[in-house]
Formats: structure tokens, sequence, C-alpha cells
């Protein structure tokens, strides 16, 4: 289970953190570790110092250029956030992000991605919105920073814990899904065809959104729907796109 866990760190500026993430991922048994468009050298004498024996995950890091690369055939992406800033999103606690762990990875094939952003500014609304949820760890509310790798740290423990559980208990997780659920990849391709057809039946204006597109992803995520229920919605918006372009041809033939 702990081997379908990765970490995604976005924009990270100091090596030292990347470095600590290491120490915490091998701390708790995780060790794939992805990097998106870091805003400095992954590794350096500090990154190795930080990681104290842990720096195999980052040789083995994979470094990318966007937070779709990274998080691709993950079948659920969590982003640590302090707060839902312009649209809420389905927020959970890490115990209970721990706890579901056992079902989302009951399927073979399925994968989670836990992204955190950059130091200083942590994620963006888009990259939140490209979450099936979002995480928020508890902090002391009059002291609520904190530190990357600490964060890291904590949703790490959770994993952990729930591995443990798991293997204590010596029962098999619930049934995975008959079919199995789309990945974040998929899901990204039917949102941009669900917004082209949008504008091209009128019923989306992107120069006025209204967060329309946002609120279809926050509808569609929390449902969580199968590759075969994806791909049902998008044959749909095909027959809907090929409709429309007959209409002119229609209307010159009446």
């Amino acid at each position: 289970m702990l081997e379908r866990i990765r970490i995604v760190l976005i924009g990270t500026s100091h090596p030292g953190n990347i470095g600590g993430t290491a120490r915490a991922m091998h701390n708790m048994g995780l060790s794939d570790l992805a990097l998106v468009a870091p805003r400095c050298e992954p590794l350096t004498a500090d990154t190795v110092s930080r990681a104290s024996g842990a720096d195999h995950i980052v040789h083995d890091a994979r470094t990318v250029a966007t937070l779709e690369e990274a998080v691709g055939d993950a079948t659920l992406v969590v982003g640590a956030s302090a707060r839902s800033r312009t649209l809420p999103w389905p927020m959970i606690t890490p115990r209970a992000l721990g706890e579901r762990l056992p079902t989302e990875l009951a399927d073979p094939a399925a994968r989670v991605a836990l992204v955190f952003g950059r130091e200083d500014s942590g994620l963006t609304n888009a990259e939140l919105q490209r979450c099936h949820a979002h995480v928020h760890i508890p902090t002391n509310p009059d002291f609520s920073s904190l530190n990357l790798a600490a964060a890291v740290q904590v949703l790490a423990y959770e994993c952990r814990q729930a591995w443990l559980g798991q293997q204590e208990a010596g029962e098999p997780a619930e049934p995975a899904p008959s079919q199995p659920l789309a990945s974040h990849e998929e899901l990204e391709r039917y949102f941009e065809h669900l917004e082209r057809t949008l504008i091209g039946i009128g019923f989306h204006d992107p120069a006025m959104p209204r967060q329309l597109m946002a609120r279809l992803r926050r509808f569609t995520l929390r449902a969580r729907p199968e590759r075969m229920e994806l791909n049902i919605l998008r044959g749909i918006l095909t027959a809907t796109e090929r409709q429309v372009e007959r209409q002119p041809n229609d209307a010159q033939g009446r």
C-alpha cells in the first residue's frame, strides 16, 4: 500500500526542505517522490545533509514541469491546504485521510498523490481545484505556520498508521470497485472536452466564467467516477458536438 502513495512537492525553493521531506518519507516507509518545477537545485549538499541517509529518495525522484505530469496516473489526488480560498472543496483531516487509504488502494492499479505547495504561498487555486479533496493539518491557530517537511511528516505518519492497522488486523481492505476509477489524466481530458462542448453550445462564456468549470470540477471529483462512466460522459459530449456541427447544414437543407 505504501509503495502506491506519492508525495508531490510543487515549486520548492529550498533544497533542505526536499532533503527533509525525503527523510520524513523514509521514516514512514514511503519512497515515491515527485518534484514539480522546483525553484532550487534539488540535489545539493544541504539536501543530503537534511535527508540524513534518505537521499536515495531524492536521487530516484521524478522532476517534472507540471502538476498534471506528476499525478497523471493517480486515482486520488489530495492537496495540503490551510483553507479553501475561493470555492469550498471537500476537506478532510490527516486522520480521516489515513483511514480511507486501505479502501482507496484496494485496487492494485490505484495510486494516491499527496500534493504540497510552495513554502511561501502554498498551492494556487488552480492547483487546489485539480485535487479530489484538501487535507488540513489542525495546527495551533495562533501559530499555524508549518515547515514543509514537517507537514509531509504528519501525513506520512497517518499513512503508516493506516498500513500498520491493516497489517495488525490481518484482514483485506474493502473490495476494489468492479470498474477502475478514472485517473487524474483521464479526468483532465474530460474537463477539457466538457469545457469545449459547453462553449460550442453557447452555455459557457470563458470571458465570464462565473466559476462554472470550478463548480463542475468539484461536482465531478466528489462523485469519483469510474473509467467506464467517464467514457460514457465523453461519448455524450462527442455526440453533442456532432449534432451542433450538423445544425447549419440541416438549416440550409430546410
